[in-house]
């Protein structure tokens, strides 16, 4: 059995109602006043990614780089946003972060999940 990220994440695709598949995504750390990388992945057949990142993270600003613009490419889509970069803020220790990510080629949105 697969180890669960901390943080982990979810792409739909709400313009076609799939799972969006194959979107590469980075898990990034602020520090000193720069981004810090520390993981990337690929969302799977359910737009997900569960391994992205250490399986332990302490408090700190993320942020999660997701690669859209080539994701719709794949698909033959026009795109308003090549990329979306979602940036939070976690304060305590052991919890999970979900952070879902609903997208469609001219918005978006996210929200913290469970």
């Amino acid at each position: 059995m697969t180890n669960v990220s901390q943080i982990t994440t979810h792409v739909l695709d709400t313009g076609r109602g799939l799972p969006a598949v194959g979107v590469e995504v980075a898990l990034e750390l602020h520090l000193g006043g720069s981004w810090r990388p520390l993981a990337t992945g690929v969302t799977d057949i359910d737009g997900r990614v569960k391994t992205l990142g250490p399986l332990h993270v302490e408090p700190g600003t993320y942020r999660l780089v997701y690669q859209t613009g080539t994701y719709f490419a794949a698909t033959a889509t026009d795109t308003f946003f090549p990329e979306v970069i979602v940036v939070f803020t976690l304060t305590g220790r052991g919890q999970h972060y979900h952070v879902p990510l609903l997208l469609s080629p001219f918005a978006y949105s996210t929200y913290r999940g469970s």
